[in-house]
């Protein structure tokens, strides 16, 4: 229910000093309500009034009541319009491009989601891919011990998904060098950094500007463009993943996680040796964090629908923006006093 809550649209006026006009509504209501009672009193008083007809006709139905309260309604949206009301709402996002990197380690063969954490993330992937709107292009990057392209980003699902379909379990989890080869097919242009970070120097990033004024690069704020991550989390070479986020995140790229697996984990035997892998959730969450997106687990089939979805929804409509709606609330308006006028000359036969 909080979570429900925290998605409604946060309204605010830019005129809020207009408001004060609904007292005028208040006051209309209340003198429609003194002379509709002085007219029952009147009725009740000289019966022969009822020979009048329209005016008392309709006394004893509701239907009398219906256009004017139409009206007053109308008043109130127009009143709301005058003072330019603004709402924070999820806005469709410019999303161009999405790459989806898929964990290949040896861990990802445990069997604690069926028929295997590999299978299952290559399902979810490519179920997600087949969601995406049309122009959206889509990559794949594979990740084991180290990284590469399996699929330039492209237009044509089918591609991306033969691809998905044509990776393989191997040995060794790079989980960085995934993350830094994803965002370079992203975004070109961070290639000098990436190779920095996987060759191991660890200086501090440098962000870079957002424009020439010199305002540094929101993170999450990179509105062409996102990396999807299907991992268990465990990684053991190459630059540890919350540095490739911090790179990413200095470029306004969100990375979305998606834990395949369960943190109690399974006993996984491979070549002779045994070992329990679990899922590592905490550095899932913190480059997901990091880079203003979010994590999802993805620990059994059941939960495949879901993630997807949400997945979809945050590339379809992850921007939220401040928006006026004044035109809502004066096309209201101006519907509410059409529809009360014509009722009025319809039941009655005047406007009102």
């Amino acid at each position: 229910m909080t979570d429900a809550i925290s998605r409604l649209p946060v309204f605010s006026f830019l005129w809020p000093g207009m408001l004060w006009l609904l007292a005028l509504a208040l006051v209309l209501s209340a003198g429609y309500v003194w002379l509709d009672r002085r007219r029952r009193h009147a009725t009740v008083h000289y019966p022969t009034l009822k020979s009048v007809g329209v005016a008392i006709r309709g006394g004893a139905t509701l239907r009398r009541h219906v256009p004017p309260m139409l009206l007053l309604l109308a008043l109130a949206a127009l009143t709301f319009a005058i003072a330019r009301p603004q709402a924070v709402m999820m806005l469709p996002s410019h999303i161009e491009t999405v790459v989806v990197v898929i964990d290949l380690s040896g861990s990802m063969r445990a069997q604690d989601i069926q028929p295997s954490r590999i299978r299952a993330a290559q399902q979810a992937a490519k179920v997600l891919l087949d969601t995406l709107p049309a122009g959206v292009s889509a990559g794949v990057v594979a990740m084991a011990g180290t990284a590469a392209v399996a699929q330039a980003p492209s237009r044509s699902k089918d591609a991306a998904a033969t691809a998905i379909d044509r990776l393989k379990p191997q040995g060794g989890t790079a989980l960085g060098n995934g993350l830094l080869i994803a965002l370079t097919t992203l975004l070109p242009q961070t290639a000098g950094d990436a190779e920095r970070l996987m060759n191991g120097d660890t200086t501090p990033l440098q962000k870079p500007d957002a424009s020439h004024s010199g305002e540094a690069v929101t993170p999450g704020s990179y509105p062409s463009g996102a990396i999807v991550l299907f991992s268990d989390g465990e990684s053991n070479t190459g630059p540890a993943a919350t540095q490739a986020a911090q790179l990413a995140a200095a470029h306004g790229v969100r990375v979305y996680t998606v834990g395949v697996g369960t943190t109690d984990g399974v006993v996984l035997s491979v070549d002779g040796w045994s070992a329990r892998v679990r899922l590592d959730e905490k550095v899932l969450k913190e480059v997901a964090n990091a880079t203003g997106a979010e994590y999802f687990p993805l620990a059994d089939a059941a939960q495949l629908k879901r993630v997807y979805r949400a997945l979809n929804m945050r590339l379809t409509f992850g921007k939220r923006e401040q928006v006026e709606i004044t035109a809502f609330f004066a096309a209201l308006g101006a519907l509410l006093a059409t529809c009360a006028g014509l009722l009025s000359l319809w039941w009655f036969g005047r406007v009102m």
